[in-house]
């Protein structure tokens, strides 16, 4: 069934968006065909004098086959070249006068201009060539038995034919390379959007190796210094448990090292500094009133995992970083707060600073909610810094809270502003 769908050819303008687009090949077949057919009888038998017989199959063979070609235009080409071949020898029985055309009548002319205009849309253009080619040998080998001589109207069929197969193939051209521009940005966005994935889990990756080393560092130096710290009368089977828990800490220590350098590229070398937490988000609050608009934070000195801590900077980040670009000046609420299962709260969600309530996450442990709002842009602004947006920026925090098992909302807000809502979960069992 598959393999006779794929032998199966497609009309003419098949793949247009428009209905009306593609019916249109078959709207035009359709008239020529009604059109011409009666016509070269009647010009045939009337004007040139030729039996009403031959002249009715000739009208068939090069009209009839039009409706052929919105699907099979090759093969529509050789009924009708070859009906068309046939009436000019069949005209050399007749006497007709030297006014007329020959070897093709005017309704021959237009049926294979019209003919040669679809071979142009669908064949490649060494197929066209060979079909012109065929013309002009035919046309010029007729010339030959001209019975009132040879003249530049005989050729009339080649310089229009070959103005046809031009056009249809440029035409045709012009469409396929559209359709691969298309395509080939459609496939670059998705890269993109793919390269930037991998650059914030890589990005996220290095952090949590900062975050991870200095625990192992902890328990490393812990190990080490036990035997000192503690009492000398340790047994020796737990003096040297001590020591290959040190010992597999630094072994895990330069494996995390050698991970790290296929994550870090030359310009990140450098990457030192301690990484960014809960505590350094009001000097990014501060940061941004002073560039942006007016910032009313609510800070939480609850202590939070590092990575938690790390993802929140990271959101609040990203979320003021939009409101600059895509709204400055609007005034904007940051919060932070922590939910507990017994808090008291009797199930209720912080407020999303609108009067709403952000919505919970199911997750039975305690949980950071991050909530970032702003209000649409005054009015006597000169518009957002960025008109329109990639979005990378979202895909990196949807990748960096589901890395520590949260949820992420995010949306524009019915009186034209924004809103970012992450809960992150702060047990260790919901990590996974």
């Amino acid at each position: 069934m598959t393999s006779v769908e794929e032998e199966r050819p497609r009309a003419l303008l098949a793949g247009a968006s428009r209905r009306w687009v593609r019916l249109l090949p078959w709207a035009v077949a359709f008239v020529l065909c009604v059109v011409l057919l009666p016509t070269t009888i009647v010009v045939l038998t009337a004007d040139y004098g030729l039996n009403g017989g031959v002249a009715s199959a000739l009208a068939v063979a090069q009209a009839a086959p039009l409706l052929l070609a919105v699907v099979r235009p090759l093969h529509a080409w050789c009924v009708v070249f070859a009906g068309d071949v046939a009436g000019a020898l069949a005209l050399l029985s007749v006497d007709f006068q030297e006014r007329l055309l020959w070897p093709f009548p005017p309704m021959e002319l237009v049926g294979y201009v019209a003919l040669c205009l679809a071979l142009g849309l669908r064949e490649r253009p060494r197929t066209l060539v060979l079909v012109w080619l065929a013309t002009a040998g035919a046309n010029v080998g007729l010339g030959f038995v001209a019975p009132h001589g040879s003249g530049a109207k005989e050729l009339l069929l080649t310089i229009l034919g070959g103005v046809a197969l031009l056009l249809g193939g440029v035409l045709r051209e012009r469409s396929e390379v559209r359709r691969r521009l298309a395509e080939q940005e459609t496939i670059s966005e998705a890269e993109r959007g793919r390269r930037t994935l991998l650059e914030e889990r890589a990005r996220i990756a290095r952090e949590l190796h900062d975050v991870v080393a200095h625990h192992m560092s902890v328990i490393t130096v812990q190990a080490d210094t036990a035997e000192y710290r503690l009492d000398d009368t340790l047994p020796p089977d737990v003096r040297r448990e001590f020591t290959s828990i040190a010992a597999t800490a630094r072994e895990s220590l330069g494996e995390m090292r050698r991970l790290l350098g296929v994550l870090r590229n030359e310009e990140s070398h450098g990457e030192l500094v301690p990484q960014p937490g809960l505590a350094q988000i009001g000097q990014l609050v501060e940061a941004t009133a002073r560039t942006g608009g007016p910032v009313e934070f609510t800070p939480c000195e609850a202590e939070v995992p590092e990575a938690v801590g790390l993802s929140a900077y990271r959101i609040v980040q990203e979320a003021l970083a939009n409101v600059v670009r895509h709204a400055p000046g609007a005034a904007t609420h940051v919060s932070l707060s922590v939910a507990r299962p017994d808090d008291g709260q009797g199930g209720e969600q912080p407020d999303d600073g609108r009067g709403g309530e952000q919505p919970d996450d199911g997750r039975g442990g305690e949980r950071l909610t991050v909530l970032v709002v702003n209000d649409p842009p005054p009015e006597p602004t000169a518009g957002p810094l960025e008109v329109g947006g990639t979005g990378h920026g979202l895909v990196g925090l949807r990748e960096r809270v589901r890395l520590v098992g949260g949820t992420l909302d995010a949306g524009p807000l019915p009186d034209g502003g924004f809103r970012v809502a992450a809960q992150l979960p702060l047990t260790e069992e919901d990590f996974t």
